[in-house]
C-alpha cells in the first residue's frame, strides 16, 4: 500500500495537449477512480503515474518517493491494459502465475503461487478456465484473466484501465460488487479509469472528473453527484440525462422557459432578482403526481417509452421539454397531462452562459478541488 501524488502533471502529443496541469493526492489504501468521456485523457494520466509515459512537466510521488524519472518496473505498479496485454502461447493458469514468478515481485513458492491464484480466479469466477489458451477464450473471459494477472500480484498501487468495459451488462454488475469486496480485502491503493459513471459512483470512495485533459471536480460519489460543479459534471451523472433549463430569478423563485415553471432556489445559491440563471433538474428525481417539495410543474406527456421496471416520460412543460423518470406502475400514458414535483434539496442551480458553466452556492471543499 502507499500514496499516491500527482502534482501538475502535462503530458502532450505533438500539438494535442492530453494531461493538463493535473494534480491529485491518493490516500493510501483508497479506491480513487477518474471518470471521463473517450479522449480525456485519463489512459494517458494513468499512464503517466506507472511511468509508461513521459510527462512534459510535474511530479509523481508514490509513499511519499519522487517516482517522476523513475523506471516502471521499479515502481512496484501493476496495471490492467483494456487491450487485455495477455500472453498468447501460455495457458490461463501460466499467465496467472507470470507476475508471481518475476524476481522483482519476490520469490513465491509453487503452493504460494496455487493459492494466489485459486483465490482470484474463484472471486472472479475463471478457475474453470485454467487449462485454456487466450484464443479460446471469449472477450470477456480474456479481460477478467486480464484483471486476474494484476490482482494476483502483491504491489503498492494497482492501476485499472476501464477492466469491465468488454464485459456485458449483467455480468459487469455482478464484477463490480466483486472488485469492491478485493479492494476491501487487499487494502491496496487502486487507480480505476472508467467513462461509466455508474462503475465510478458504485466503486469510488473519491471520483476525479476529467474533461480534455482537466480536473474539473473532485470529491466523494454523494458529493458529485448532490453538488455538480457545473454541467459537465451534471451531465456526466445519470440516464437519462439531468435536465438543463434557462430561467430567471424573479421574487425568491427561478422562473424557467416562458414563465409558467419556477423552482425554488436552494439554499446557499447568490441569486439576485434579474440574474440569468441555468437549472438542473434530475429525471429520477421528478416526481409525477403530489410530493414534497415546492417546486410543482405541469406539462403533457408526449412520448412514454418503458425502460424495465420504469418508464422515460417526454413531457412538454410550458416551452421546454422535460425527461422525467416515473414508475410504471402509475400508468401514464401518451397525451396525459400530469403534475410533478421536485424537493427542494434536488434543485440545481448554475451560472448563465453557453457550454458548461459552473455551479452557483459552492463553498464546500468540494469546489475548492474542482479546479
Amino acid at each position: 500500500m502507499a500514496t499516491v501524488s500527482l502534482a501538475n502533471l502535462r503530458k502532450t502529443f505533438g500539438k494535442v495537449t492530453a494531461v493538463d496541469d493535473l494534480s491529485v493526492d491518493i490516500a493510501d489504501g483508497e479506491f480513487f477512480v477518474i471518470l471521463g468521456h473517450r479522449g480525456a485523457g485519463k489512459t494517458t494520466t494513468l499512464k503517466s503515474g506507472a511511468g509508461l509515459e513521459d510527462v512534459v512537466d510535474g511530479s509523481v510521488h508514490i509513499g511519499g518517493v519522487d517516482m517522476t524519472l523513475v523506471e516502471p518496473y521499479h515502481r512496484n505498479v501493476a496495471m490492467a491494459f483494456e487491450s487485455y496485454a495477455l500472453y498468447p502461447q501460455k495457458t490461463v493458469s501460466e499467465n496467472l502465475a507470470s507476475p508471481l514468478k518475476s524476481g522483482r515481485t519476490g520469490k513465491y513458492t509453487e503452493a504460494q503461487r496455487t493459492e494466489r491464484i485459486n483465490q482470484v480466479t474463484t472471486t472472479l469466477g475463471i478457475n474453470h478456465l485454467l487449462k485454456r489458451f487466450p484464443r479460446e477464450l471469449s472477450n470477456g473471459q480474456r479481460q477478467r484473466v486480464a484483471l486476474g494477472r494484476v490482482l494476483v500480484r502483491p504491489a503498492d498501487i494497482y492501476l485499472l484501465d476501464e477492466p469491465l468495459s468488454h464485459l456485458d451488462a449483467k455480468l459487469r454488475a455482478a464484477m463490480r460488487a466483486e472488485l469492491k469486496q478485493l479492494s476491501a480485502m487487499s487494502k491496496t491503493t487502486t487507480i480505476y479509469v472508467t467513462h461509466d459513471y455508474q462503475e465510478a459512483l458504485a466503486l469510488g470512495d473519491r471520483i476525479a472528473v476529467l474533461r480534455e485533459g482537466r480536473l474539473v471536480q473532485i470529491g466523494t460519489p454523494e458529493e458529485i453527484w448532490r453538488r455538480p460543479a457545473d454541467t459537465f459534471v451534471a451531465r456526466s451523472l445519470g440516464q437519462p440525462e439531468i435536465n438543463i433549463l434557462d430561467g430567471v430569478v424573479d421574487d425568491g423563485r427561478i422562473r424557467l422557459g416562458d414563465g409558467s415553471l419556477d423552482v425554488p432556489i436552494p439554499a446557499g445559491a447568490p441569486c439576485d432578482r434579474g440574474d440569468r440563471v441555468r437549472v438542473g433538474l434530475r429525471p429520477c428525481d421528478i416526481h409525477v403526481g403530489s410530493g414534497a417539495g415546492s417546486a410543482n410543474l405541469a406539462g403533457t406527456v408526449m412520448l412514454a417509452e418503458r425502460l424495465g421496471r420504469n418508464v422515460e416520460l417526454t413531457v412538454k412543460a410550458g416551452d421546454e421539454q422535460v425527461i422525467v423518470l416515473a414508475s410504471g406502475r402509475e400508468g401514464v400514458e401518451e397525451g396525459s397531462d400530469i403534475t410533478m414535483t421536485i424537493a427542494d434539496s434536488d434543485v440545481h442551480v448554475f451560472t448563465a452562459g453557453d457550454g458548461d458553466t459552473a455551479r452557483l452556492g459552492a463553498t464546500d471543499k468540494t469546489m475548492e478541488a474542482a479546479q
